[in-house]
């Protein structure tokens, strides 16, 4: 299996295996946890927007807004390790840290995306991180990418760049930095493919954490202000709901294919758009409906693709 990892999105990037010990195999269960991560990663953005567009109180930077989201999943998933107290092996710190740095990057420029465009929006372009893995694997990792995959990610692409409505009247430059979200994510995936296989995921999602709260406390050192109450209950839903997602994918993908994951977890975006006409009173607009759509089709026929690979 070569390149079936990069084709699950941004929100089901852990490995599919469980986080002790293996499972039986359940793929209605493994639905219904996915779909329930999908709930949660989607309102995770929504708070990111809440917190940034002065909703909640003053806006909030979007290094604060991160550091939030790793400080409160930090002290859910150290809870995590002290109740299951798992056997942890000797980690690989090159690779942890290279993956939490562009990971770190990546969640605070969505963070920041989502205070200036619809959250379904942000949510759609974020769907390109494994489009954008599977092009740096080539000179990283040194594997091929045959005419399919070299389609969805042009599909795929196509669909990012209506999203960005580049015309004068109408261009999007905030739609830029989900974009850019999206290639750092797809960095990021590299070294989750490197560390894949060699540490439990309870261990990988625990040094993730520790080391993204060790750079987001320093950088909300430059930019920290005093949140409100409705603010801080933000920030914390946001870390748990962030780690409840991770609980959500990791065991929903121990239980069923990633082949049959990878499309249920494209009910984010339907999440997201929900969330936004909420709250936000955002409907999307045929633009955006379209550039989702292509997208949507990209990465589907990327899943397709590796499934056909796997099984041949």
């Amino acid at each position: 299996m070569k390149l079936s990892f990069y084709r699950l999105p941004f929100t089901a990037r852990w490995r599919t295996a469980g986080i002790m010990t293996p499972v039986r195999q359940n793929p209605a269960l493994a639905a219904m946890l996915i779909v329930t991560a999908s709930a949660f990663i989607a309102a995770t953005t929504l708070l990111a927007k809440a917190l940034g567009t002065g909703t909640l109180g003053p806006a909030l930077h979007p290094m604060q807004i991160s550091h939030g989201r790793f400080l409160f999943a930090f002290l859910v998933i150290v809870s995590s390790v002290g109740v299951l107290r798992p056997r942890l092996s000797r980690p690989h710190w090159g690779l942890h840290i290279g993956r939490t740095s562009f990971g770190w990057v990546g969640i605070t420029l969505m963070f920041a995306s989502v205070a200036f465009i619809p959250v379904a929006d942000a949510t759609a372009i974020s769907f390109l991180n494994p489009v954008f893995a599977m092009v740096l694997a080539i000179p990283l990792l040194k594997e091929g990418v045959g005419p399919w995959r070299w389609l969805a990610a042009a599909v795929a692409l196509t669909g990012a760049l209506i999203l960005l409505r580049p015309t004068p009247a109408s261009f999007q430059p905030a739609a830029l930095l989900a974009l850019t979200a999206a290639a750092v994510i797809g960095m990021e995936l590299i070294f989750i493919k490197k560390l894949s296989g060699r540490e439990i995921p309870i261990q990988i999602l625990l040094i993730n954490n520790a080391l993204g709260l060790t750079i987001a406390s320093v950088a909300v050192s430059f930019v920290f202000q005093m949140p409100t109450p409705e603010q801080w209950g933000a920030l914390v839903a946001i870390g748990v709901l962030m780690a409840c997602a991770q609980a959500c994918f990791v065991n929903g993908m121990a239980r069923a294919d990633a082949s049959f994951v990878a499309p249920i977890s494209y009910a984010t975006l339907i999440f997201a758009a929900f969330y936004d006409f909420a709250v936000f009173d955002v409907i999307p607009d045929i633009v955006s409906q379209i550039g989702s759509a292509i997208i949507l089709t990209g990465g589907l026929i990327l899943v397709w693709r590796e499934t056909r690979v796997r099984t041949a």
